[in-house]
C-alpha cells in the first residue's frame, strides 16, 4: 500500500496557478491531502487542505444517492455543496490572509 501511495505523489500534477502567478489556488493542496489520507494521516490531511472530510461527504452522499433514491437527497447534496464552497473559500482566503 505505501508504495502505491509513493508511486501516487509521482503523478501529482502541479498548480499552473502558483507555478505563473505566484499564489495557490483554491485547490492546492487537495491531491496532496487525499496521499496523506490514504497514509493513514488525517490531522495532516485536514491542515493541507480542511474542505477533504466535507468533499468525501459530497461525493460519498452522490455516490449512494445514485443508488438509493433519498427523500431529501437533492437537498442535502445542495446543503453539502454549499458546506464545501464556503469551507474552501473560507480556509482559501485564511490561507492568503495568514501567512
Amino acid at each position: 500500500m505505501l508504495l502505491s501511495i509513493k508511486g501516487l505523489e509521482d503523478y501529482m500534477l502541479p498548480c499552473l496557478n502558483k507555478k505563473y502567478f505566484g499564489f495557490e489556488c483554491m485547490g492546492c493542496g487537495l491531491q496532496r491531502s487525499f496521499a496523506l489520507l490514504l497514509k493513514g494521516q488525517f490531522i495532516e490531511a485536514f491542515y493541507m487542505y480542511p474542505a477533504i472530510y466535507t468533499l468525501i461527504a459530497l461525493f460519498g452522499f452522490v455516490f449512494l444517492n445514485s443508488f438509493k433514491n433519498f427523500k431529501n437527497g437533492t437537498r442535502i447534496i445542495v446543503i453539502l455543496a454549499i458546506l464545501n464552497v464556503v469551507v474552501i473559500i473560507t480556509s482559501y482566503l485564511l490561507k492568503l490572509y495568514i501567512k
